[in-house]
């Protein structure tokens, strides 16, 4: 049923998007201007993660908070993880993981229509095989923060490769088939924001009250509830950045 409404929602959207000729990525600014507010700080949100990475055994895989993401977070690679340290899932905010991160947290909240906010951190090796998201509401903004040098992830999106740098931004529809590719022997961390695809005012009411609706599911109320859950067992130094 649930993927019934999505798809009836999806072809709505297509109208207004191009449908199959719609953009594979997008210009940051000319798409959603304030993002660029996180582009312009990356150095002070890094900094803010890599106060985290000593405690990244700590930080959750994707797929122990969100049971829908096991085949991408474990069915490759198994032995190495993809670990996400969220902000917002479905526009439910976590206080706990926020708080750690207070830099992040302001500029994220000075984002309009965030659906999902959270650092996706792959360790060396990780990579993560083709899917691609079941709902057309979205565009999603990857920000490099940390990325190996030697030999470096890259991700296809369905014709389009795309190689991650630090500092530099980038945005796509996820609703296309997309992959990481990861021989690198680092860890690569991106701030990844899905954020409402900018649509005219009854697609977009249609569209946000879509989400909203299904960030107050059954389903995404027990994601919240292992995200908080998770966040609880972060040491209570974790995110502490050293005094100067």
């Amino acid at each position: 049923m649930r993927l019934i409404w999505i798809n009836m929602i999806n072809a709505f959207i297509d109208l207004h998007t191009g449908g199959r000729k719609r953009p594979v990525s997008y210009d940051v600014t000319a798409t959603f201007p304030s993002l660029d507010a996180l582009t312009a700080h990356s150095a002070e949100i890094r900094k803010e993660v890599e106060a985290l990475l000593p405690y990244k055994d700590s930080i959750p895989r994707y797929h122990e908070v969100d049971s829908n993401q096991r085949y991408i977070s474990s069915q490759i690679d198994p032995e190495r993880a993809w670990r996400t340290y969220m902000f917002v899932s479905v526009m439910r905010r976590n206080a706990t993981n926020s708080a750690k991160c207070p830099i992040t947290d302001r500029l994220v909240a000075g984002v309009p229509h965030v659906v999902n906010a959270f650092f996706s951190i792959l360790e060396p090796g990780k990579s993560i095989p083709a899917h691609n998201g079941a709902y057309r509401g979205i565009l999603r903004y990857h920000l490099g923060l940390i990325v190996p040098r030697n030999d470096p992830p890259f991700i296809r999106v369905k014709d389009e490769i795309h190689q991650w740098q630090e500092g530099v931004a980038w945005m796509f529809d996820d609703s296309w088939e997309h992959e990481v590719t990861n021989r690198s022997d680092g860890v690569r961390v991106v701030l990844i924001l899905d954020v409402l695809r900018p649509l005219p005012f009854l697609p977009h009411a249609l569209n946000a009250a879509a989400l909203w609706w299904m960030g107050r599911s059954d389903l995404y109320k027990r994601v919240s509830d292992a995200i908080e859950l998770a966040s609880q067992k972060m040491p209570a130094s974790a995110g502490t950045l050293p005094e100067r």
